[in-house]
């Protein structure tokens, strides 16, 4: 086992920017996650997956640096992120950063908003950067940093999220409910350089945009 408070890292398949990856981190690649984290000049500690999208020689050389392959079929019922999350879990992770793209298949993309706040990682402290947003899974309290006058939207997922506070923003909230498809969390703005967001039940994606207005 791993696990403790080292950083792990899952990297998912796409392209994206650069991204400063912490040192000593325990990387795992999700199949064509491969590709972008070799790009990232990663060490790839485990990658996942049925490799329909990485390139053979990718995978070979990296089980050559002594990268643990683990395949799985192609017909199965979970994604290959799905597979990373869960291996990342089984190995004790408690802080997980997700590197993923924003591009592609719109329903993937939804498919990896919704499974960063799944139940099954509940314990997890998670963040995750999203082509140029920058993503935070909030349950309980969470501090999010970012620059005054940077957007920041809070989503609810999977249901309402109950007794939201928040600190550092030019819209407070004050023991409020988010419900789920309701787009009052959308474009708030930091008002210093942290925002502190604290949930009574439920789960909140925080999500600064980057670039995007």
């Amino acid at each position: 086992m791993q696990g403790g408070t080292q950083q792990f890292v899952v990297v998912a398949a796409g392209d994206g920017p650069p991204i400063d990856v912490p040192e000593g981190a325990f990387v795992i690649a999700a199949d064509g996650g491969l590709e972008r984290a070799l790009s990232l000049g990663l060490e790839v500690a485990v990658a996942i997956g049925d490799f329909d999208s990485a390139a053979a020689e990718s995978v070979r050389a990296a089980e050559q640096r002594g990268t643990r392959i683990v395949r799985h079929p192609t017909a199965k019922d979970a994604t290959d992120l799905e597979l990373a999350l869960d291996e990342a879990v089984s190995l004790g992770a408690e802080r997980l950063l997700v590197i993923a793209s924003d591009g592609g298949r719109l329903d993937h993309l939804l498919g990896v908003l919704l499974l960063l706040g799944a139940e099954s990682y509940r314990e997890l402290e998670v963040e995750a950067v999203i082509g140029e947003a920058a993503v935070s899974v909030v349950r309980g309290s969470r501090t999010v940093t970012g620059t005054r006058g940077d957007l920041l939207t809070l989503l609810p997922l999977h249901g309402a999220a109950h007794g939201v506070e928040t600190t550092g923003l030019d819209y407070p909230l004050r023991n409020e409910t988010l419900e789920c498809g309701s787009t009052r969390g959308i474009s708030n703005i930091f008002t210093t350089t942290e925002a502190t967001i604290t949930v009574a039940s439920g789960v909140l994606m925080a999500i600064r945009p980057g670039d995007a207005t």
